[in-house]
């Protein structure tokens, strides 16, 4: 490499080659084999089967994935989905933002989940990108529907409440049941019901011969949990109508059917849902029918990740990890 005296700083300068990495020891082109290496391996074998030092196998690994992030460019969501994750014990949370249109985490920070956090995400878009958003799907934590709604971020957006963390909260509703009908019988009555919580929560068409056979002996000797069930099934209907009148119109049924049941935990369920029903009346609106399913597998991934790597401490790290989990290989 060339070595010039500048005369303006009357320094040596040394000749820059495009093709090194960042370790002028390699080359790119070496870099990015290890980066899509680390792809699919960790760190530690990938650097037993380089024979190189594993900080210089994570080094080789960000520069990789910062090269597909410039590449891919400055993202413009029109649809985003909003959800948190843990990054370690004690209740320390992320917030990740995906495009859920090109089907990809476009942000990754924050402190917590408070909406001072979720505020950053809007600062680092930038207030013309903010105003092109038209639909953000969340869960119903009140801090992130807050500030998506401000005058300054995303007034002009839709806000649709996850169909996931919906009926995450019926399960509990109907665990909440199981548990009370257990604590409520004696002797050998228990035995149909102890062990049966998964068998409950999962749909009928995902269960094993075994499963259905558990669950159509519970429903018949249990009335009330067999009530539970049916109207935990039932409900899943209401993501299936195409206008907000007729949706509106089944959960009312839905609500009716409550009465007499004795079942304390299904009506706060509703309550809830009645005081979030625009968020969840949102999915109704051809424009809106949008893959709710992608911000829980983005989940999926990261605790892929985090597994995988037995916890990461390097944030920085973990940051890159996920906004390129989505993005094609270089």
């Amino acid at each position: 490499m060339r070595r010039i005296d500048c005369p303006r700083c009357l320094k040596v300068k040394q000749e820059k080659l495009d093709w090194l990495a960042d370790n002028p020891f390699y080359s790119k082109r070496f870099a990015f084999f290890v980066g899509r290496r680390c792809r699919v391996m960790t760190i530690k074998d990938v650097a037993q089967e380089t024979h190189l030092d594993w900080k210089t196998v994570k080094e080789f690994d960000k520069q990789y994935m910062r090269e597909q992030l410039r590449r891919i460019g400055t993202p413009a969501p029109k649809v985003i989905g909003i959800d948190e994750i843990s990054i370690r014990k004690g209740h320390t949370y992320r917030i990740v933002v995906s495009d859920l249109l090109r089907r990809r985490p476009i942000w990754f920070g924050g402190k917590d989940r408070s909406e001072q956090s979720m505020d950053e995400f809007f600062k680092w878009l930038g207030p013309k990108k903010s105003k092109q958003i038209r639909l953000a799907v969340m869960d119903m934590w009140k801090a992130f529907r807050n500030s998506t709604l401000k005058a300054e971020h995303a007034p002009q957006a839709a806000i649709l409440f996850d169909k996931f963390h919906v009926l995450r909260h019926l399960g509990k509703a109907l665990d909440t049941v199981r548990k009370s009908e257990y604590a409520r019988l004696t002797g050998k009555d228990r035995r149909f019901i102890k062990g049966q919580k998964y068998t409950l929560l999962s749909r009928r068409e995902n269960l094993t011969t075994g499963g259905h056979r558990s669950l159509k002996m519970l429903l018949k000797i249990n009335k009330r949990l067999n009530t539970a069930y049916v109207l935990k099934e039932a409900f899943g209907q209401l993501w299936d109508y195409q206008t907000e009148g007729w949706a509106r119109r089944f959960f009312d049924n839905w609500r009716d059917s409550l009465k007499w049941q004795r079942l304390k935990p299904y009506e706060k369920f509703a309550e809830m849902i009645e005081s979030h029903w625009d968020g969840i009346a949102a999915y109704c609106r051809p424009e809106n029918k949008v893959a709710l399913g992608f911000v829980e597998g983005v989940n999926n991934k990261i605790r892929v990740i985090q597994r995988r790597s037995y916890g990461l401490r390097d944030e920085e790290y973990l940051r890159l990890k996920i906004l390129t989990c989505m993005l094609p290989q270089i």
